[in-house]
C-alpha cells in the first residue's frame, strides 16, 4: 500500500518499551461498544470496519480493556484483525469492573488480576500482551501487590510491557520501583492539561504517554475562537487541529481517538499530515 494512503505514517513512529514500535497516532476502541460502554454496538459490523480500516490508515497502535462491553471491545479486535499483522500493537488493560453502563469500579487483588489477564488473552487471540495496563490502582489493596502481580505475568511470558493509566508522578515512581513500566495513560488534550507534570516526567523517563480523551476542545472551538480560525486556514476540522497540537507537543505522545464512524476515523487519522506552524502551536497552547 502507498504511503499516501495511510496518513497515520505521518504522526512519526516511537518504540514503547524501547522494543514496540508504532506510529503514534493511534486508535482507542472504547467507543465500539454500546451506550455507556456497555454491552454490544448498535452496529457490529461497522465496528469490525472501523477497525480494519485503521490499518489500512496506517494506524499500528490500537488501545483497549477489558472493561469495554466487558469484553466486547477486545472481542471485536480479534473478530475484525486476527490473525494481527506484525507491525500491529494491542494494548488492553485491567482493573476496573463493571457492574452495569457508565459504571466503573477499581479492583485490583491479585488474583484478579490474574483472571483478567488469561480472559483478555483469551479473547484477542493472543499469547502475549504486547501492553498491559493497570486501568486504576485500588486505593484498597497494596500497590506492591498490584504491580507484583503484573510483573510475575511479565516473567510468565505472558504480557511484555506494563503501563499505567491515571496516575501522578510520585505513583509513577512508585510503581517504577516495584516493576518495570514504560507507558502512562491519563486525561490530557489541548483544553485540560492538568496532567502536563505528568507528561514532562514521561518525557525525562522516556516513557509513553498516550492521552485519553485528546480531542476535547472546550470553547477554543466556538465560531470566531482560536481553533476555528486556524482550522479554517489549513482546511481543517477542529479536532484534526487539537490532534495535530498533541502530535506535535511532545515525541511521547501517542494519542488514541476513538470513534465508531469509519468517516470520522478517517477525518481523526487525516490529521496526521496537519503541520502547524510554530506560531500556531504557541498560539493554541496560550489561547488553552
Amino acid at each position: 500500500m502507498a504511503a499516501s494512503t495511510q496518513p497515520a505514517k505521518a504522526s512519526g513512529s516511537y518504540r514503547i518499551g524501547g522494543d514496540l514500535p508504532v506510529d503514534r497516532l493511534g486508535y482507542g476502541a472504547m467507543q465500539l461498544t454500546g451506550p455507556g460502554v456497555w454491552g454490544d454496538p448498535k452496529h457490529p459490523a461497522e465496528a469490525v470496519r472501523v477497525l480494519r480500516r485503521a490499518y489500512e490508515l496506517g494506524v499500528t497502535f490500537i488501545d483497549t480493556a477489558d472493561s469495554y462491553g466487558p469484553f466486547v471491545s477486545e472481542l471485536l479486535i480479534r473478530e475484525a484483525l486476527h490473525p494481527y499483522a506484525d507491525d500491529l500493537v494491542i494494548a488492553t488493560k485491567a482493573g476496573l469492573t463493571r457492574a452495569g453502563p457508565d459504571d466503573w469500579r477499581p479492583v485490583g487483588r491479585p488474583e484478579y488480576l490474574r483472571q483478567q489477564c488469561e480472559l483478555s488473552l483469551r479473547h484477542l487471540g493472543l499469547d502475549c500482551i504486547p501492553l498491559y495496563q493497570l486501568h486504576r490502582i485500588d486505593a484498597k489493596v497494596p500497590l506492591a501487590d498490584q504491580l507484583g502481580e503484573l510483573a510475575l505475568l511479565r516473567q510468565e511470558g505472558k504480557i511484555r510491557h506494563i503501563g499505567l493509566s491515571q496516575v501522578g508522578v510520585e505513583e509513577i515512581e512508585a510503581a517504577r520501583a516495584i516493576a518495570p513500566i514504560v507507558s502512562v495513560q491519563n486525561l490530557y488534550n489541548l483544553a485540560d492539561r492538568s496532567a502536563e507534570d505528568v507528561l514532562e516526567h514521561c518525557e525525562r523517563h522516556d516513557l509513553a504517554f498516550i492521552p485519553w480523551f485528546p480531542i476535547a476542545t472546550g470553547n477554543l472551538a466556538r465560531p470566531g475562537g482560536p481553533l476555528d480560525a486556524i482550522a479554517t486556514g489549513h482546511g481543517a476540522a477542529p479536532a484534526q487541529l487539537a490532534l495535530a497540537w498533541l502530535l506535535r507537543r511532545s515525541a511521547v505522545m501517542l494519542p488514541i481517538p476513538g470513534t465508531s464512524s469509519v468517516a470520522h476515523l478517517e477525518e481523526n487519522v487525516a490529521a496526521a499530515e496537519v503541520e502547524l506552524t510554530d506560531a500556531e502551536f504557541e498560539a493554541l497552547a496560550e489561547a488553552a
